[in-house]
């Protein structure tokens, strides 16, 4: 492990706005786990990840993934999981798992070392995400996959067509706000076309979206997201106090309803 300078410093590098460091982190991993790992996992099974395997989970986060891959590599598999902040991963402490801390923006990977490449949640938020996928690329073994879940903002909730769904001024400053930041919030469309340009085979993509309610897991990780942004978005004027409060209450509203947005699976394997 690296020491707590280089942990600052790279932190200090990176404009990521829902750092793992805030007290409402821990709350929003638990609503990621819940609402996306599922689908991450279906994903992980159907590429064959097997026992020996050696893995690379980037961006580790609150460390669900790299759980269930550690488990199904075992015994002889190896699993390195990197995260800019990994205090929720350091823990975890499983025998045939490395903890690393790590900026896939800027920190090097070993080349062709991995048989499986994932992340999830992550590339958007990086300013150099086209170099990044790349370093990603380059790191698998030949036949190995990458795969990355990414978000696409292309579906809104549409109160003019679906009167019961709610279109928050907090969800839009929360999106106007990564954006400032430089979060794509359309990666997650391109992925497919990026994996192919890397030169990658068999490559294949799936959208998922959900339709989000009081008492559901989506609903949880925006109100963790809407807590965490709350000094953002307010001084940047782009909700007052009141609307903030409102939009957050109205999350518990039982005729509450928003459509999600798409996040996109895209999978490909190195010749």
């Amino acid at each position: 492990m690296e020491n707590s300078g280089t942990r600052s410093q790279h932190l200090a590098e990176s404009p990521y706005l829902l750092d793992n460091a805030s007290k409402e982190a821990s709350a929003r991993f638990v609503a990621l786990s819940a609402a996306f790992d599922p689908g991450t996992i279906r994903h992980l099974e159907d590429l064959g990840v097997r026992p020996g395997w050696h893995c690379l989970e980037v961006g580790g986060g609150g460390g669900s993934i790299a759980t269930w891959l550690a488990a199904h590599i075992a015994p002889a598999g190896y699993l390195v999981v990197t995260d800019i902040d990994p205090r929720f991963l350091e823990p975890m402490e499983i025998s045939n798992t490395e903890v690393r801390l790590h900026n896939i923006a800027t920190d090097p990977l070993p080349e062709a070392a991995f048989d499986l490449v994932h992340a999830r949640l992550v590339l958007m938020h990086v300013p150099e995400r086209e170099k990044a996928l790349a370093r990603m690329a380059a790191a698998l073994r030949p036949g190995g996959w990458l795969i990355d879940e990414e978000i696409d903002i292309s579906v809104y909730p549409d109160p003019a067509l679906i009167p019961e769904e709610v279109l928050s001024k907090t969800f839009a400053a929360m999106l106007r706000i990564m954006g400032d930041r430089g979060v794509d919030h359309k990666f997650g469309r391109r992925l497919f076309g990026q994996l192919r340009a890397l030169g990658l085979v068999d490559v294949a993509a799936e959208g998922r979206t959900f339709l989000w309610s009081s008492g559901t897991p989506g609903i949880s990780l925006l109100r963790a997201n809407y807590e965490q942004l709350h000094d953002a978005v307010i001084g940047a004027g782009y909700v007052t106090e009141q609307e903030f409060e409102q939009d957050l209450a109205g999350l518990d509203d039982p005729a509450f309803m928003m459509p999600s947005p798409v996040l996109w699976a895209a999978w490909g394997r190195r010749p």
